[in-house]
């Protein structure tokens, strides 16, 4: 017996589900309330989807995945498999969702009530992500806070008790935005074994975060909409304020030169081919069933096809800008820190000089009394050729490997570029604009991973449908309670740890499961027959062997590395040793 086609508008009170093994038929109530809730208008969702789908990686994790591995060519390889795998994975949720209009457990138990274990697995990763995620938030709360002073409180080393002119020794040894980050506002122990006690200020700003998040989800898609009209747009403005400031600072160009500069040789690294699908992977945010939980609001003719392709590329377009203004601020800092080390050793130089260890032959041709004026790549060229015959260390002052310097995740929004932020004019004002930013990128992507933790429950039991206040209001709780784990001085090790193992590797098997199930279980052509129903027209025969086949290798493929890379390599976290700075 044929399994049944998805629902039509009007099936509203009953479904006929046919069990997978003995296919009888038995009557049963859909979970879908019968007035399901629908945005106001095409903007609400795009700024709904566009909100979760752009986030905090697009900003720290992109540009650093494209600065080491291989820039313009890692760029190529992004859109090819954002091409074959991303767009059809995200039309597919989009189209279930919508079809089917219930959220990511309704959706897999109406196709056969054994899948439903897939929407409950993406529930439980949401949560997971949703944990960690808003302790970032809590730290960007906690930086914006701080961003009201001047001079900035990371700009400068404190001054070690009362002792005028003697700098903490664990600050002068770093730098002053590295201890900012390290002790003042983590206050972190040297391991993840000392737990040591909370962080007052975190713990507030974590509660002040899950607030917000409990406020714009206190009536479903009704009230977080309102608030994304805002969280979604904001950081565009910002971003484009960024890159017209940045390309006008001295070393935006050589920066922005760094990042796209092509290396193809990397096309033959597997690992490379890993950390770009998984990007892709989690840039769209597949799996977690938040696609499927905001599309389920649209009427069943939206043209979810076209949204697919719009929302990706409004998603890819996004990491290139922020891309742009990542390393043209980077490019700006690193300048700054390849001059201060030209300065320190034309000045080691002219000492050498006037006590005779320097023979006039090996002294340079331009002016090293005046280090500003010296241009860096002359400084290298001598450097290269005669510093060997200098007396002491003279170094080669490289602006590409001081770009790369804490350009990951944390480290580049809380060390790096905040350290970039204390050299530009007004300083304060772009160092709030900056947090600013960053809290409304999490912000939209929490509404999304939210509800695609709400959605689900509340279409699948009744009663919590009947509360979901409640219920909104209780998982915030929760989430609070069990994120001051994070709070702890040793939680950022945790979050890292949450970061690189508690998503990953689940999502990626919920993914190969939603694959499998539609392509092969309920059957790719009799799916795209549901789309032609749902509208009015059939997406190209391409679709299905690309679910069938590329998509469903492809996620196999990054399932094997991925797994194979953790029984390889143990699980490690970076840590800060205060002895050791």
């Amino acid at each position: 017996m044929e399994k049944q086609p998805l629902p039509a508008d009007d099936d509203k009170t009953e479904a006929t589900e046919v069990d997978g093994l003995t296919g009888e038929s038995s009557p049963q109530e859909t979970s879908e309330p019968d007035a399901r809730a629908g945005w106001n208008s095409k903007i609400e969702y795009f700024l709904a989807q566009v909100g979760f789908s752009v986030g905090l990686g697009n900003v720290w994790r992109f540009p650093y995945l494209c600065h080491q591995n291989g820039g313009g060519a890692f760029l190529l390889l992004y859109i090819l498999l954002m091409l074959l795998v991303g767009i059809p994975l995200f039309f597919l949720e989009l189209a279930a969702g919508q079809a089917i209009r219930q959220g990511s457990i309704g959706v897999w138990k109406y196709i056969s009530p054994r899948l439903s274990g897939i929407g409950y697995s993406s529930c439980v990763v949401c949560f997971f992500v949703a944990l960690y995620y808003n302790v970032i938030l809590a730290w960007s709360l906690f930086y914006l806070g701080n961003s009201f002073q001047h001079p900035l409180p990371w700009e400068k080393c404190p001054e070690e008790g009362n002792v005028t002119g003697k700098r903490v020794k664990e600050c002068s040894e770093s730098s002053p935005t590295s201890y900012f980050w390290y002790r003042k506002a983590l206050d972190i122990t040297d391991s993840i074994d000392e737990t040591g006690s909370f962080n007052t200020y975190i713990v507030c700003c974590l509660l002040a975060a899950w607030t917000v998040v409990c406020l714009g989800m206190f009536k479903g898609i009704k009230t977080s909409v309102k608030v994304m009209y805002f969280s979604s747009i904001f950081p565009y403005v910002v971003l484009f304020c960024f890159l017209i400031r940045g390309l006008l600072l001295d070393g935006a160009f050589q920066g922005i030169g760094f990042m796209f500069y092509p290396k193809l040789e990397i096309w033959a690294d597997v690992q490379v081919w890993r950390q770009a699908a998984t990007q892709v992977f989690f840039a769209l945010g597949l799996g977690f069933g938040s696609i499927i939980a905001y599309s389920s609001y649209n009427p069943r003719n939206n043209n979810c096809h076209r949204d697919a392709f719009t929302v990706s590329f409004i998603n890819f377009l996004t990491s290139v800008l922020a891309t742009l203004v990542v390393f043209a601020v980077l490019g700006f800092r690193a300048k700054n820190k390849a001059m201060e080390c030209v300065a320190s050793n034309l000045s080691d130089l002219s000492k050498h000089f006037h006590e005779g260890l320097v023979p006039n032959n090996v002294m340079p041709l331009f002016n090293y009394s005046d280090p500003k004026s010296v241009a860096l790549e002359d400084y290298r060229v001598w450097v290269k050729q005669y510093g060997s015959m200098v007396p002491g260390n003279l170094t080669d002052c490289d602006l590409e490997k001081e770009m790369q310097k804490g350009v990951e995740g944390t480290g580049l929004a809380f060390i790096a570029f905040t350290e970039a932020m204390t050299l530009l004019p007004g300083s304060p004002f772009w160092s709030a604009l900056f947090f600013l930013m960053l809290l409304n990128l999490g912000l939209s992507t929490m509404f999304g991973t939210m509800e695609g933790i709400l959605a689900p429950l509340s279409d699948r039991f009744k009663c919590l449908a009947r509360n979901k206040t409640k219920l909104t209001i209780a998982s915030c709780i929760i989430g609070f309670l069990l994120g001051l784990l994070f709070t702890q001085r040793c939680g950022n090790y945790f979050v890292m740890m949450f970061d690189d193992y508690s998503a990953t590797l689940p999502l990626i098997i919920v993914v190969v499961f939603e694959t499998f199930s539609v392509s092969w279980l309920y059957g790719a052509d009799r799916f795209l027959n549901d789309i032609e129903g749902m509208l009015g027209w059939r997406p190209s025969v391409v679709y299905k062997y690309l679910w069938k086949y590329i998509c469903l290798l492809a996620m196999l493929g990054l399932l094997g590395a991925t797994t194979i890379r953790m029984f390889l390599s143990r699980p490690t976290y970076m840590s800060w040793n205060q002895e050791k700075v």
